[in-house]
């Protein structure tokens, strides 16, 4: 008979791994099987298991998606790459303003879906200017993680931690987007100085992207959006602001519900079901707190040593599994605001250090495979110094 303790860890090494080893078993697999074999195998009773999955972060998560599809029937992603290729003069301008972009559509939205919309733009732009698309496909993977740290709707594990800990959103960015613009600085300066050879070349051609843009609705997505961080910054129940903008935009007689539910990520929203009742499940059965004793985490009270200990976790099993990992410690924690804050933070910012290190940035090397792959290696030499500098920046900056 499996234990609660073997499930966990086998649902874990996969989700780290990214795929079981002789079978086709993936991450989002994994934890729908993990889930199963929790109820199957005794560990927690069906009911128990429903009650474990958090619905408040999936609507969020979810709400969040319908309107990102919207953006993307409506063109709004194309037009924005072909608006960014036009204005850069050069490849270090291209490597600006990618960043700068990736990093604020991250803000206002999920990175996921960013970099799933962008990924395929950026091949297209870099192909059409005659430059590699290596540095702009790493800049748009470490960019769109590091923008994503100034709200709590800018990844999934902010959002994960704004409904567990129900912190004000405006509180929130606060103490986050300085963090998250000093580390946009930081970002474009490693980049540019790892490839700076390559980016001091002028462009080999000069093809940009056509970008058709549906304005009516493109207007009336945007207005969504504004609308809904207007209302989180008001102090509104973020779940159910997002799922309410999401739902609105589908009042149209110009665009079928079914076109927007093929642009939501199911894996994502799958994955995360899953993961909530392996992680609930091991957590009644003790397998959590024994971690967390392994890992000295719960003596983890200052800044340095829990965002040390998140940064670990994190690029052991990626970050928003690790996440949901903490979300059970830290309100035991003495200083529980700045706890959270800081698990925000590292578990972000750690995403960088390794292409397997976010699902942003598996997003970006598996949409890129086929024609720019991007290698582990290759990916190092910005991530390292890049997770090193911006975490740095970030502590000092909680603190």
């Amino acid at each position: 008979m499996l234990t609660a303790a073997t499930i966990f860890t086998a649902t874990y090494l996969v989700v780290a791994l990214g795929r079981a080893p002789g079978i086709r078993l993936d991450r989002t697999g994994a934890a729908v099987v993990g889930a199963a074999f929790m109820v199957a195998f005794h560990v927690v009773t069906p009911e128990q298991a429903y009650g474990m999955v958090d619905l408040g972060t999936l609507v969020l998560l979810f709400g969040t998606m319908v309107i990102v599809g919207h953006l993307r029937l409506a063109g709004f992603f194309r037009w924005v790459a072909a608006a960014v290729a036009r204005r850069a003069a050069s490849p270090r301008g291209l490597l600006a303003g990618l960043v700068a972009v990736a990093g604020v559509l991250s803000a206002v939205f999920v990175n996921d879906t960013v970099c799933l919309a962008l990924t395929p733009l950026v091949l297209e732009v870099a192909a059409g200017l005659g430059v590699r698309a290596t540095p702009y496909l790493i800049a748009l993977a470490t960019a769109s993680n590091i923008g994503s740290t100034a709200t709590l709707t800018g990844n999934p594990q902010n959002m994960l931690i704004g409904v567990a800990s129900g912190m004000h959103y405006r509180a929130f960015f606060a103490a986050l987007a300085p963090v998250a613009v000093v580390g946009l600085l930081v970002d474009f300066a490693v980049i540019a100085l790892v490839y700076r050879r390559e980016l001091a070349r002028p462009f080999a051609a000069r093809a940009e992207p056509r970008a058709r843009l549906h304005p009516f609705l493109t207007l009336k997505s945007l207005a969504a959006s504004v609308a809904m961080i207007a209302w989180f910054f008001a102090g509104a129940n973020v779940s159910m602001v997002a799922f309410t903008a999401g739902a609105a935009l589908l009042l149209t007689r110009r665009v079928k519900p079914e076109k927007v539910f093929l642009e939501i990520n199911w894996n994502l929203l799958t994955l995360f079901a899953g993961l909530f009742v392996v992680v609930g499940a091991a957590r009644a059965a003790g397998v959590t707190d024994a971690l967390f004793d392994a890992l000295h985490a719960r003596e983890a009270h200052g800044v340095v040593s829990l965002a040390a200990s998140v940064a670990v976790l994190s690029n052991l099993v990626s970050n928003v599994p690790a996440v949901m990992l903490f979300t059970h410690l830290v309100p035991d924690l003495p200083q529980p605001h700045r706890a959270w804050i800081t698990l925000a933070m590292a578990s972000t910012l750690a995403g960088n250090l390794t292409l397997v290190g976010s699902i942003a940035n598996l997003i970006v090397a598996e949409g890129a495979r086929k024609l720019s792959p991007l290698g582990f290696a290759e990916y190092l030499k910005v991530g390292v110094p890049v997770t090193l500098l911006t975490l740095a920046a970030g502590l000092v900056l909680v603190r």
